[in-house]
C-alpha cells in the first residue's frame, strides 16, 4: 500500500466559500494509507508546491493527491513540484473539488461531502497507480498553415522568417481570404487590397514558404510534432508550370454566365477564370462543373488560344503527403445565409444586399467599378437603410447566439463611405446596441453621426417588403421615441452573422480537435492559451476561434506563430506515457481498436501461443506502437474482450475509483 499524502487547497475563496477545506483535509487523513493530510489557502503557489515537497521528503510519501481546481489547469504544475521532490511525476492525483463541487454547489455541507468523495476515488486510484516514464521523439521541422487568408498568411510568414518551412493549404485558387473581397478597412479606412497585396506576394516569393492553394486537407495522422497529412490538390486542368496568367483564355472562352463567387455573384465569369488580378498563385482554374470540354467533349477553345500550352485537360486531383510538426488552423468564416430571414425580404429583392455584396458594389474591382447602384436596374440609390445584428445575438432557430464583433464597425465604415462620396443620400442605421470596443473605433462611430449625419436608429428592422415601383417598404420601431417608422428606401443592407467556414467541423474531426456549440475551435485555455487547441500540436489562427477584427486577427497570428515556433525549436519532445497497452492472451484479433485509433498506433502481428494441451498455435493479437500512441482511450472501450487497457488509466484503476465513490 501507497504512503499518500492529501493537500487540499482554499483556492481563495473559489473552492473555501463552499466547500469546508479543512474537515475535507481531516476525513481524507483517515482514509488507508494516508499518512498526512493538510489544507492550504493557494496550493500551486510557490509556498505551496514548497509544503508539497517537504512532506513528500519528510514523510517519505510514495503518491500524492491533490484537492483543488481542474487538472487541465494545474496538474503540470503540481507533477513538475512532485518531480522535483524525487516523486514519480505519474504518481500524483489531482481531484476537481473546484469546477466539478465548489462553483456548482451552494450547500457547504453538499459541497464538502461532495469534495471528500472526490478526494477519497483519487486515493484510491493511487494506490493502484505505477510509476511511468515519459519517452522521447523527434520534431519535424515544418509546419502546416490551413488557410489562405490574412490570418493564414501572416501566421506562415511569421513561422518562415523564423527558419522554418511553411505550407499553406487554401481550398479556392488563390489566397487572400475574405480581405481581398474589402473595399476599406476601419478604422483608418486603409484600402484593403493595398495592405494585404504585398502580403500575398510575400508570401508566394518566401523561399520558407509553400503553397497549396485550390487544395484541402484530406487525412491528418500522427501527432505533436510528427504530423503525417494528405493533401489533395484539386485538377486545375491547367499546368502551374506553364501558365503565365495573362488571361487570354479568360476572354476567348464561350461560357460566361458563371455567377461570380468573388464578386458575390452580382456579375458573371467564365468557365476557365482567374478569381481577381491580384490573385496568387495567378494561375487559370477551369471549372470543370461548367466546361463544355470536361462535360462533352466538345469546344477546347481555351486549348487553342494559349500560347504557353497551359491547358491540360486531362489533369487528375493529385494526393500529396508531408510530415509536419505543428499545424495551424486558420479556415475563416462566412456569412450566414440571409435567404432564411424572411422578414427582411432578401430572397424576394436583389436591391435586398448583404454588407459583403456592398463591400463588393462599392469596390473599384467589383462589378459596377465602384459606382454605388442598385443591383435591380443600376440605378443611383438615394434612401439606404443599413440593419444591424441580422442573425447576430438571436434567439430563433436560423440566427447565431453571439455578437459577430464586426458588423457595428464596418456598418459604420459603410454609412460614412457612402455620405462622403454620395452626400444626396440618406442613410438610415437600425441597432439594437452600437459596440465599438476597440482603439480609435467610437470616435470613428461617432464621426459618422457627428460629421457625416448617418440617421442612426436604436430599433430593429421589423419587415422588409418590395413595392411595385421597385422601392422598398421598410417597416421598423424607434425605441429612443416610441413610435414605428416607415421608410421607402431604395437599397436595404443586412449586417448579417458572421460563421465559421463549413469545412471547419471535418477538418476538426480529422484533427481530433474540440469545437464549441457554434462550430468556433475551442481554445485549449480562454485566457491562459488563447491560441493553442486542446489537441497538442494544433493551433488557432483568427476567425476560426471566434468572431474577431482584421487586427485582432493579426495578432493572434503572430501569437499562433510564436507558439508554432516555440515546438519547432525543439529537437525532441516528451512523450505521454500513459499509453495504450494490449493483453496478448484476452485479445482476439478482432481489429475493433485498430479501426478507432486515429493516431493509427496499433497494428496486428501473429504469434505462436500454447493451448491447453501444450501445443503451440499462431494467433493474430494487437501491437501498440507507444511512440505513435497518444493515449486518448478509445481503443479500450471498443475492445469487445477487454484486452486494452491504458496505462495510468487502467480498467482496475477506473473501477476503484467508481467503487471509491459509491462506498
Amino acid at each position: 500500500m501507497q504512503r499518500i499524502g492529501v493537500f487540499v487547497c482554499h483556492c481563495g475563496t473559489n473552492i473555501a466559500g463552499t466547500v469546508d477545506v479543512k474537515t475535507v483535509a481531516e476525513m481524507l487523513g483517515k482514509e488507508p494509507g494516508v499518512v498526512f493530510s493538510t489544507d492550504y489557502q493557494y496550493m500551486c503557489s510557490e509556498a505551496g508546491q514548497t509544503l508539497i515537497q517537504d512532506a513528500i521528503k519528510e514523510h517519505n510519501l510514495g503518491g500524492v493527491v491533490i484537492c483543488s481546481c481542474s487538472p487541465r489547469m494545474h496538474e503540470q504544475t503540481f507533477r513538475k513540484a512532485c518531480a522535483k521532490a524525487g516523486l514519480n511525476p505519474y504518481m500524483v492525483e489531482v481531484a476537481n473539488i473546484r469546477e466539478q463541487c465548489s462553483w456548482i454547489h451552494k450547500d457547504v455541507a453538499e459541497g464538502t461531502e461532495k469534495a471528500v468523495i472526490l478526494g477519497r476515488a483519487a486515493i484510491a486510484k493511487v494506490h493502484l497507480n505505477a510509476p511511468l516514464t515519459a519517452g522521447e521523439s523527434p520534431v519535424v521541422k515544418r509546419a502546416l498553415v490551413i488557410g489562405g487568408g490574412i490570418a493564414g498568411m501572416q501566421t506562415a510568414l511569421d513561422i518562415a522568417d523564423a527558419g522554418f518551412e511553411v505550407d499553406i493549404v487554401e481550398k479556392n485558387a488563390t489566397i487572400g481570404g475574405k480581405m481581398a473581397q474589402i473595399d476599406k478597412t476601419f478604422p483608418t479606412l486603409d484600402c484593403s487590397a493595398c495592405i494585404l497585396t504585398p502580403k500575398m506576394v510575400d508570401c508566394a516569393q518566401h523561399e520558407k514558404i509553400n503553397i497549396y492553394a485550390y487544395s484541402e486537407v484530406e487525412d491528418v495522422k500522427g501527432f505533436v510534432g510528427n504530423f503525417s497529412v494528405a493533401i489533395r490538390k484539386k485538377a486545375r486542368y491547367v499546368d502551374e508550370t506553364k501558365c503565365t496568367g495573362c488571361g487570354i483564355c479568360t476572354e476567348k472562352c464561350p461560357v460566361k454566365n458563371i455567377p461570380n463567387e468573388f464578386n458575390m455573384g452580382m456579375d458573371n465569369r467564365r468557365s476557365i477564370y482567374i478569381p481577381f488580378a491580384q490573385a496568387v498563385p495567378k494561375i487559370a482554374t477551369i471549372d470543370p462543373n461548367t466546361c463544355n470540354k470536361l462535360k462533352t467533349g466538345k469546344c477546347g477553345v481555351c486549348s487553342k488560344v494559349c500560347g504557353a500550352g497551359a491547358i491540360d485537360y486531362t489533369q487528375k486531383d493529385e494526393i500529396i503527403r508531408r510530415e509536419y510538426g505543428a499545424i495551424v488552423v486558420a479556415t475563416g468564416f462566412n456569412m450566414i445565409d440571409m435567404t432564411k430571414f424572411d422578414e427582411f425580404g432578401y430572397a424576394q429583392s436583389k436591391d435586398v444586399i448583404t454588407s459583403l455584396e456592398f463591400e463588393r458594389l462599392t469596390n473599384a474591382a467589383g462589378p459596377t467599378g465602384g459606382t454605388l447602384l442598385r443591383p435591380s436596374d443600376g440605378k443611383h440609390p438615394h434612401t439606404i437603410v443599413f440593419v444591424q445584428c441580422c442573425g447576430s445575438r438571436s434567439t430563433t432557430e436560423n440566427g447565431k447566439p453571439y455578437c459577430s464583433k464586426i458588423c457595428c464597425m464596418y456598418t459604420a465604415k459603410h454609412a460614412m463611405l457612402t455620405r462622403e462620396k454620395y452626400p444626396d443620400t440618406d442613410v438610415y442605421v437600425f441597432y439594437i446596441d452600437v459596440r465599438t470596443p476597440g482603439k480609435n473605433f467610437d470616435e470613428f462611430y461617432r464621426r459618422a453621426v457627428e460629421q457625416y449625419g448617418v440617421h442612426y436608429v436604436k430599433g430593429m428592422v421589423g419587415k422588409v417588403a418590395p413595392r411595385a415601383d421597385g422601392t422598398l417598404h421598410v417597416q421598423a420601431s424607434d425605441l429612443l421615441a416610441g413610435e414605428q417608422l416607415h421608410i421607402d428606401a431604395d437599397l436595404v443592407v443586412l449586417a448579417g452573422a458572421i460563421e465559421p467556414d463549413k469545412s471547419a467541423r471535418g477538418l476538426a474531426t480529422k484533427l481530433t480537435a474540440s469545437m464549441d456549440t457554434n462550430d468556433f475551435f475551442t481554445e485549449a485555455h480562454p485566457k491562459l492559451r488563447p491560441v493553442e487547441s486542446p489537441t497538442a500540436g494544433v493551433f488557432l489562427s483568427g476567425v476560426c476561434q471566434g468572431p474577431k477584427d482584421i487586427p485582432e486577427t493579426v495578432a493572434q497570428a503572430g501569437a499562433a506563430a510564436s507558439k508554432v515556433i516555440g515546438l519547432l525549436v525543439k529537437d525532441k519532445l516528451t512523450c505521454n506515457p500513459c499509453v495504450a497497452q494490449s493483453d496478448e492472451l484476452l485479445c482476439n484479433g478482432c481489429s475493433g481498436c485498430e479501426h478507432v485509433c486515429p493516431y493509427g498506433a496499433i497494428t496486428y502481428e501473429t504469434k505462436e501461443f500454447m493451448q491447453f494441451d501444450r501445443s503451440m498455435k499462431p494467433r493474430r493479437v494487437a501491437s501498440v506502437n507507444p511512440a505513435v500512441c497518444q493515449g486518448c482511450g478509445a481503443c479500450t472501450v471498443t475492445c469487445p474482450s477487454g484486452a486494452m487497457d491504458l496505462k495510468g488509466f487502467s480498467n482496475r484503476q477506473i473501477m476503484a475509483e467508481v467503487d471509491a465513490i459509491c462506498k
